[in-house]
């Protein structure tokens, strides 16, 4: 099976009618007790949540992404009292690295979004916040450069020996999807997290992990499955919608991921056996990882650096897949697995940093996942299109069934188990 282009795709034709009182507003009391919408080659079942293990595949690896969502939300007041809110994007500097720059104490640039903008003309505007233990503390940000929407923001803090980290989860707030309209709340601060988040970074949680509960992942071992996890600190650009008509006009957002060795070598051994993603970025950082792998055997063909990011990471780009086609029929997921892994020991480290682009629609052929848990997405998204490239014309008839029988949908919503033939 070769990969068409998706260039020519109209984004009209992944819609459909979503009410708005289909949009989950809140979190169930209890994580587990969403429904769980069920695809097999193409037939549909109800189930529950909680009858997850009986219906993945038998001794399938099951890949959770284990990214911490950080309060990238920062309501400032200009000295005449007004509102002005920054959305932490990216950092500028000193480090680019997100692990670094939630590190660095003092001071620091980010690329931030500006709400109520418009009357800050000049000077800072300051944020006072209490830290963990109870210190009064103040945040000063000033606008540098204004460009594509989005400011380049200078943030300054005392007490100056705290990290930026802290500043955030002690002055700041969750980056709730806007599509709730309402603003995060205690219960937000723990339920928009999951269980086994780790690593912070991300601006939206994976959302798809939103319903295990501790006692349900102590029960997949015990069932024959395995675990498995990743990191993709997953962006505001998740949230862009595409506006333009082909999709060959829209720009991915890309976003960074990290994957250890150890994972690496988690998945050579499983293979043949299914490989399951929780959640779309799961399944994007898992593809990824197999294009990580070609451009680095592409790399030593030509005797070139495979670096290919401004960072110096490793990159796979918006439209890689489907131009490499012809080399990717040569390139099987082990040979790409093992490239990586030699590629971490050649350089030294247990780590793998490198950014993703990838965008997967239909025509895409999947290299590592067989399946995918995954809360239902809004109308005319890139998310959308994930799922239609893994389903076929039967996202549709799965869409259609969940709308039809009261699931409730987005980021707070109920969940499905989507399953090809492949992975059956």
């Amino acid at each position: 099976m070769t990969a068409s282009n998706p260039r020519q795709l109209s984004i009209q034709d992944f819609t459909y009618p979503l009410p708005p009182e289909c949009i989950a507003p809140e979190p169930l009391p209890d994580r587990a007790a969403s429904r769980l919408l069920v695809s097999k080659q193409g037939t549909i079942s109800d189930k529950g949540f909680r009858d997850l293990p009986s219906e993945l595949p038998a001794g399938a690896l099951l890949i959770f992404n284990n990214t911490r969502v950080v309060h990238a939300r920062l309501l400032a007041r200009r000295p005449t009292g007004g509102q002005v809110e920054l959305f932490c994007l990216e950092p500028v500097a000193p480090h680019r690295s997100l692990e670094l720059a939630l590190q660095h104490a003092g001071q620091c640039t980010w690329r931030c979004l500006v709400g109520n903008g418009r009357r800050w003309k000049e000077g800072p505007v300051t944020l006072a916040f209490e830290t963990a233990d109870g210190q009064a503390a103040t945040l000063w940000a000033e606008r540098r450069v204004q460009e594509a929407g989005t400011a380049l923001i200078d943030f300054r803090w005392e007490p100056a020996t705290l990290p930026f980290a802290e500043v955030l989860r002690a002055g700041g707030h969750l980056p709730l999807p806007p599509y709730l309209g309402r603003p995060d709340t205690a219960n937000d601060a723990v339920r928009y997290q999951t269980v086994y988040a780790a690593t912070e970074g991300a601006v939206a949680a994976p959302t798809a992990g939103l319903h295990f509960t501790p006692e349900l992942l102590a029960e997949l071992p015990q069932k024959g499955f395995s675990i498995g996890h990743i990191t993709l600190h997953i962006g505001a650009g998740t949230f862009q919608p595409v506006k333009a008509d082909r999709m060959g006009d829209h720009p991915m957002h890309t976003e960074p991921i990290l994957v250890t060795a150890p994972l690496l070598r988690q998945l050579l051994d499983h293979r043949p056996r299914p490989v399951v993603a929780v959640g779309t970025t799961s399944l994007r950082t898992l593809e990824s990882l197999y294009w990580l792998g070609v451009t680095l055997l592409q790399a030593q063909n030509a005797a070139a650096s495979p670096l290919a990011h401004p960072t110096g990471e490793l990159l796979v780009n918006q439209w890689q897949p489907y131009e490499l086609v012809d080399v990717a029929a040569t390139i099987s997921p082990e040979a790409a697995l093992t490239a990586l892994l030699a590629h971490l020991e050649a350089v030294g480290t247990d780590t793998l940093q490198a950014s993703t682009q990838l965008l997967i629609a239909p025509g895409y052929q999947f290299r590592l996942v067989d399946g995918l848990i995954t809360n239902f997405h809004q109308p005319e998204s890139t998310l959308l299109l994930l799922v239609a490239a893994l389903l076929g014309p039967d996202w549709r008839a799965v869409y259609d069934h969940a709308l039809a029988n009261g699931y409730r949908f987005l980021s707070y919503g109920d969940s499905s188990l989507l399953l090809p033939s492949s992975a059956v």
